[in-house]
């Protein structure tokens, strides 16, 4: 495979963005030896040995060649803060830097979709895509994948402080989950992670690492795209800036826009298919007025309740010269210790209300704590019991600042917009502090670090919430897949209105999934293969 090309270049099907998605595409197209492939990629092949190692996200995220680095607007449910918002821009994209934790969400999530008016995506409908693309290290069962590319597995790594909230959370009432990925959620469980023998195992490794030989595809990195070609309602190509130096890119059958949350309604506005009086604004010529477009954004917002704790943790350890020295020796001779810990390390799926049917909340327990993740570990030993509601109704928005691609554009979050997101948080807050109650984990506990034993009432909690609350890095939703006014890209992804041209990412959710992303942006990539193939064939 060569990654450099003369001057121009055709394929038969042009990918833009090489993530999550946009790597499972590349792989499944190209499978097919008469149809040629172009992925294109803004940023840098993923040769940073800190992409592969596991704990390496905290030197990727806020990378300058790594990450976009965004920040969103000032968010009125966060008092008026703008916080930074991570995105991967390198071969894999977010999955090359993300926590490397593993969840398909909910089955009501999929067949919620399939009712919004997407037919193919319920849950019946997409479990078989999920096990296309896993190798479980338990191998395969009815529910799990066992000879897919990207491997899947529990975490090589314990540490004492988990254990005991997985224990105290059993105590205070809450049943363990042998595998919260198999259907049935609920409960209290060690993460799965994307690891293979102690490594990331990103969409890039798991997808690329073999077909980038195939003569039949191209793979571009270092080339930000700076414009998408429509002529007559059809996408017929577009323009990059490979390593510095322009060039025009012909499709000959097909654009998929696999460039993100963000990306993909930003590139899509930017080409005038968007809603006519916000492109009007900024003099960009209306193609179609699609007023969705970068509408119905959601994410995960975490609340970060902080205990300190008289077990070691990686507070500490990370603070000693020798301990440091001993981490790389283990992951240097057989690939354990601390460099293979992942961004959580226990989980939990939990009820904020027993009339629900299903959880509306999750847990990320890590054995670090900090008030920034920039500036390092606390000094003290702690641990952090990241909160999250999984369905949040509040909806944000992308919009443009300037008409070109090169700038970020405006990203409205609207976190806590609605009183049921409160409430919910202020909830799993709550059931936090249930959990560091019981014996099992309060024995360990010397203080409540944040919010603190201050913030008692609801109305402290939601404001400390409100005044310290972060992404967990999960934008969905700005390209949304349905036949309504407000949806981007019908059920077999194509954006309305224009021929030639799908997007496949996790911007087409019309909901957001129940846990972390990465898992069903995967599956999206390899549900959205198959539908290309079927419609090139057609």
């Amino acid at each position: 495979m060569s990654e450099e090309l003369s001057t121009d270049y055709t394929a038969d099907v042009v990918i833009v963005g090489a993530g999550s998605a946009g790597c499972v595409l590349a792989n499944r197209l190209s499978a097919d030896p008469h149809l040629s492939v172009l992925l294109v990629e803004a940023g840098p092949a993923d040769t940073s040995p800190w992409i592969h190692i596991p704990v390496g996200y905290f030197k990727t995220m806020g990378h300058p060649k790594l990450d976009w680095r965004y920040r969103t607007e000032a968010d009125p449910g966060l008092n008026g803060r703008s916080i930074p918002w991570p995105r991967g821009r390198t071969l894999g994209g977010s999955s090359s830097i993300n926590g490397l934790l593993y969840v398909r969400g909910q089955p009501r999530d999929f067949d919620r979709w399939r009712q919004l008016g997407n037919p193919g995506w319920g849950w019946d409908d997409v479990l078989p895509y999920f096990k296309r693309s896993e190798h479980w290290e338990d191998g395969e069962t009815e529910e799990r994948g066992g000879t897919g590319p990207l491997c899947v597995s529990r975490s090589r790594l314990s540490r004492q402080i988990v254990d005991a909230w997985l224990e105290a959370a059993q105590e205070a009432g809450f049943a363990r989950n042998a595998d919260y990925n198999e259907g049935d959620q609920e409960g209290v469980a060690q993460f799965q992670l994307t690891m293979r023998g102690g490594w990331r195992c990103s969409s890039a490794r798991a997808y690329l690492s073999a077909a980038r030989l195939r003569k039949n595809l191209e793979i571009l990195t270092d080339s930000p795209i700076e414009k998408l070609h429509l002529a007559n309602n059809r996408a017929t190509g577009l323009t990059v800036l490979h390593r510095g130096v322009q060039k025009t890119i012909c499709a000959r059958r097909l654009v998929i826009l696999s460039a993100g949350a963000i990306g993909s309604p930003q590139i899509l506005m930017t080409s005038g298919i968007g809603p006519a009086a916000h492109l009007q604004e900024l003099s960009i010529p209306v193609i179609r007025d699609q007023p969705g477009v970068g509408q119905g954004l959601q994410d995960h917002l975490q609340a970060r309740p902080v205990y300190r704790c008289t077990l070691p943790t990686i507070n500490t350890e990370a603070r000693s010269l020798a301990r440091k020295a001993l981490m790389a020796a283990q992951f240097a001779v057989n690939r354990t210790g601390p460099m293979t810990m992942a961004a959580s390390l226990g989980t939990a799926f939990l009820k904020t209300r027993p009339e629900l049917d299903t959880p509306d909340i999750q847990f990320h327990i890590q054995p670090f704590s900090a008030d920034n993740p920039a500036d390092g570990p606390h000094s003290f030993s702690a641990f952090t019991t990241s909160v999250l509601q999984l369905r949040p109704e509040s909806r944000g928005q992308i919009r443009l600042k300037t008409p070109h691609l090169r700038d970020a554009p405006a990203i409205h979050p609207n976190y806590l917009a609605t009183p049921i997101d409160c409430q919910t948080l202020v909830s799993g807050i709550r059931i936090a502090r249930r959990i560091a109650r019981q014996p099992a984990l309060a024995r360990h506990i010397t203080a409540e670090h944040a919010p603190g034993p201050e913030a008692e009432e609801d109305d402290a909690l939601l404001e400390w919430a409100r005044n310290t609350a972060t992404t967990i890095y999960h934008p969905t939703g700005t390209c949304r897949m349905g036949d309504g006014r407000m949806c981007v890209v019908d059920a077999r992804l194509n954006v309305h209105g224009i021929s030639n041209l799908k997007v496949a990412d996790a911007s087409i959710m019309p909901e957001i999934t129940s846990g972390n992303t990465n898992a069903p942006t995967i599956m999206i990539g390899e549900k959205a293969s198959d539908i290309v193939l079927e419609d090139l064939q057609a």
